[in-house]
C-alpha cells in the first residue's frame, strides 16, 4: 500500500466513531427508552393532574431541566467517547448548573422560608429514589453497548456519563409523574436518584469500554 493511501485509511478509521457514535448513542437511547416507557406506563403512568400541571410555571420549568439534562448528557457521552475529547466536556454541564441554580432562587424568593423544608422533602421522595433507577436500567445497559463503538480517552468517565444519560432519560418520563414539582425537590431527590445510575455506568465502564 502506498504511504498517501495508508494515510488516508488511518484518517477515514479515525473519523468513522465521530460520524457513528451520535447515530449509536441516539438508536440506543430510542431502544432504551422505549423500554423504559413501558415500564412507565404499566408501573406508573402519567399523573392525573396533567392538564392542569402543564399550565404551571413549576411543573414546565421541571420537564425543561430534565429535558437539558438529556441533551447535555447526550453530547457529554459523545464528546467522552473521543480518545482525545475537544475542550474540557466538563463545561457541557454548565448551562443545567446555570438554570437549575436560577430555579432554586425563583423559588426561595417567591415561597415563605417556613415552607422551604416542606417542598424540598416533597411527598414522594421514596417513589423518586426507586423509579428513576427502575426507568434508567434499559437505557443504561444499551448505552454502554454504543459507546463501545468509540475510543474513550476514559472508560469510568465515559460509563459515568453513560449513566448520566441514563438517569435523565428515566427521570424525563418520571417526572410526568411526579406530583413534587418544587425547584427543590427536584434538585434533592432527582439528583440523589441519579447518583446510583451514574455510579453503575462508571464501574461498568471502567470494565466493558476498555480498548
Amino acid at each position: 500500500m502506498k504511504t498517501e493511501k495508508l494515510v488516508e485509511a488511518l484518517v477515514a478509521d479515525g473519523a468513522a466513531p465521530k460520524r457513528t457514535i451520535p447515530r449509536a448513542l441516539a438508536a440506543a437511547l430510542a431502544i432504551g427508552g422505549s423500554v423504559s416507557l413501558l415500564v412507565f406506563l404499566v408501573d406508573l403512568g402519567v399523573r392525573e393532574d396533567i392538564a392542569h400541571a402543564l399550565s404551571t410555571w413549576r411543573f414546565d420549568l421541571k420537564v425543561g431541566l430534565v429535558a437539558l439534562a438529556l441533551v447535555l448528557a447526550f453530547r457529554l457521552c459523545v464528546a467522552l467517547a473521543a480518545p482525545i475529547p475537544s475542550g474540557r466536556p466538563s463545561r457541557l454541564l454548565l448551562p443545567l448548573a446555570a438554570l437549575a441554580a436560577l430555579a432554586a432562587a425563583i423559588e426561595v424568593a417567591t415561597v415563605p422560608s417556613a415552607s422551604w423544608g416542606t417542598r424540598l422533602v416533597g411527598s414522594n421522595a421514596l417513589v423518586c429514589l426507586a423509579a428513576i433507577p427502575m426507568l434508567s436500567a434499559a437505557p443504561l445497559g444499551v448505552v454502554l453497548l454504543a459507546l463501545r463503538s468509540g475510543a474513550p480517552a476514559s472508560p469510568a468517565l465515559a460509563g459515568a456519563a453513560a449513566g448520566f444519560l441514563a438517569a435523565a432519560s428515566g427521570a424525563t418520563l418520571y417526572a410526568f409523574h411526579c406530583f413534587d414539582d418544587s425547584p427543590l425537590f427536584v434538585m434533592t431527590w432527582y439528583v440523589l436518584a441519579a447518583l446510583p445510575v451514574v455510579g453503575v455506568g462508571a464501574i461498568v465502564g471502567r470494565r466493558l469500554l476498555r480498548w
